[in-house]
């Protein structure tokens, strides 16, 4: 989903975050005690112009040297991708609709297996950008590194996901596929779960009742991201906005700069 379309969705809805950076004395706000610092979600910045495809350089936090990166920037929780491979078989962590970005020949998401075959998921790597040679993970590996590093795992589950899930010949085993790691782990491990697609999410809200408020992390960033990527300081503007509504958690692309800029203006 491109950020304009992810700003436009969760403004609609409701939040939970944690973020901060350091601004000059004189700029923290008077209000800084009245004000609580909100949880802070990482997000991976994917372009919003023509072809964004060509240009994305795979900054989502879906692989575990990206979700070390938002520990070290500050960031309070990470917002990961779940696609299902071919007949549901397999919950991965992947934002695009194909193998786009990885390595191997391009394929459907949803028409290639884990470990089956020549050109299966698993044996691929991340081929371009600051991420180059990571693997695709599990929905399992990236829980467990998210609960490793102390963050809160933030799910959105894919529209993509939705031929498998309401595929009578695969759903049980696909909704297993995604439900039971999160059945496994949330009595140990915070774990907020969404989705862009109407039909998804109603059945996340009646599978996962209590854990629907992943739709809650307010969009905090005023700037399309593009590559190479925008300076921080043009978001400054819209970060205030937002902070000055007292959201119970805020997203954004640049965690760290966003972390620094709190500092002393939220308590």
């Amino acid at each position: 989903m491109t950020i304009r379309t992810k700003a436009a969705f969760v403004a609609s809805l409701t939040v939970i975050t944690f973020v901060a950076v350091l601004p000059p004395a004189h700029a923290r706000t008077s209000t800084a005690s009245a004000l609580a610092c909100p949880p802070v979600f990482g997000h991976g910045g994917y372009p919003s112009g023509p072809n964004p495809w060509d240009r994305d350089q795979v900054r989502q936090p879906n692989n575990v040297r990206a979700l070390n990166d938002q520990k070290t920037w500050g960031a309070d929780g990470v917002e990961g991708d779940v696609q299902l491979t071919q007949q549901g078989t397999k919950a991965v962590m992947w934002h695009n609709t194909t193998t786009n970005g990885l390595t191997g020949t391009r394929k459907n998401i949803t028409a290639i297996w884990w470990t089956a075959g020549s050109d299966n998921l698993r044996d691929r790597r991340i081929a371009r950008g600051p991420y180059q040679g990571e693997q695709v993970y599990t929905l399992r590996q990236w829980l467990d590194h998210v609960r490793s590093r102390g963050l809160i795992a933030l799910l959105e589950v894919k529209p993509e996901t939705k031929a498998v899930l309401s595929d009578p010949a695969y759903a049980a085993a696909a909704w297993k596929e995604i439900s039971d790691p999160i059945k496994e782990r949330q009595a140990s491990q915070r774990i907020l779960v969404y989705s862009q697609d109407s039909w998804v999410q109603a059945e996340l809200s009646r599978r996962h009742p209590g854990l629907l408020q992943g739709s809650e992390a307010r969009w905090t960033d005023g700037v399309a991201w593009e590559e190479p990527p925008p300076a921080w300081s043009g978001n400054v503007g819209r970060w205030q906005e937002v902070l000055n509504q007292a959201p119970k958690s805020v997203m954004t692309n640049y965690a760290r700069e966003y972390r620094a800029w709190l500092n002393g203006r939220c308590g």
